[in-house]
């Protein structure tokens, strides 16, 4: 069960930090409303406590590691449904190279 929790924390953190990101993104780039940046900006310090959620075994390092892997594959998926980008198969082979990193990092029994 922690393992799940442990991935739901990441996967909300990438929503987070994406959405966060894609709303300022929409204010400065897309001529969006002030409030669009002022709500990413919101979401982004949200997105700063998620992590802190994980294990009180994991430690700073290691959290941040894993979770840029799986920043990558999230900023994958984001631009393929929001983006209407599709991944190509380096897009493909990259992310699952990196997933299987992150579950070395993060979920390896150490002894």
């Amino acid at each position: 069960m922690e393992i799940i929790k442990s991935i739901f924390y990441f996967i909300l953190a990438g929503i987070f930090e994406i959405g966060g990101g894609y709303l300022i993104w929409l204010w400065l780039r897309d001529g969006k409303s002030f409030w669009y940046g002022i709500i990413g900006a919101v979401v982004l310090i949200l997105y700063g406590i998620i992590p802190t959620l994980q294990p009180q075994n994991s430690n700073f390092g290691r959290v941040y590691a894993t979770y840029g892997g799986v920043f990558i594959v999230l900023s994958i998926l984001w631009g393929w449904k929001v983006d209407n980008i599709l991944p190509d198969k380096f897009d493909l082979i990259g992310g699952i190279i990196v997933l299987l990193g992150v579950i070395v990092i993060m979920y390896a029994p150490r002894g």
